[in-house]
């Protein structure tokens, strides 16, 4: 079982003990430091107060599964308001809402596209930009997020 998927497990039930959901867990090395991380959501929105009880009651669940060989750096975090999408039903519960789309490579000159999000299918996504809708295939697609406007 991969890190993230233990560590999921792991997370599920205190994260909900908290009132909140797990958005998504990732362990990344960024420079020469490697990151464990906690993304949460709730409805009403997450603040640093739920961040700091998920981390303290995971810190002696870590400690003791001991799921990471290695030294690392353990942070709680709100999945955001610019959250990415990564699973099927991230897409399906924000089919509607503005997404932004980032490409491999460049399709028509550009890498970025914005648009409102209508369709998920196999890992290819369809936006509707100016009436007009566009398809990237999974292979084509880098990362895909909530887009908000300010």
């Amino acid at each position: 079982m991969k890190i993230t998927e233990t560590v999921w497990r792991l997370a599920e039930p205190i994260v909900a003990a908290q009132g909140c959901t797990i958005w998504d867990v990732e362990y990344v090395r960024e420079g020469a430091d490697r990151f464990l991380r906690i993304y949460i959501d709730k409805d009403s929105g997450v603040d640093i107060r739920d961040c700091e009880a998920v981390s303290r009651a995971m810190d002696p669940v870590l400690d003791e599964a001991d799921p990471i060989a290695e030294s690392y750096n353990f942070e709680v975090c709100s999945a955001g308001i610019e959250r990415v999408l990564k699973r099927a039903e991230d897409f399906e519960r924000f089919c509607g809402s503005k997404v932004l789309v980032r490409l491999y490579a460049p399709a028509d000159g550009a890498k970025e596209f914005v648009g409102e999000l209508v369709g998920f299918d196999d890992g290819a996504v369809t936006i509707r930009a100016a009436d007009a809708e566009r398809r990237f295939e999974k292979q084509q697609v880098a990362l895909v997020r909530l887009y908000a406007e300010f």
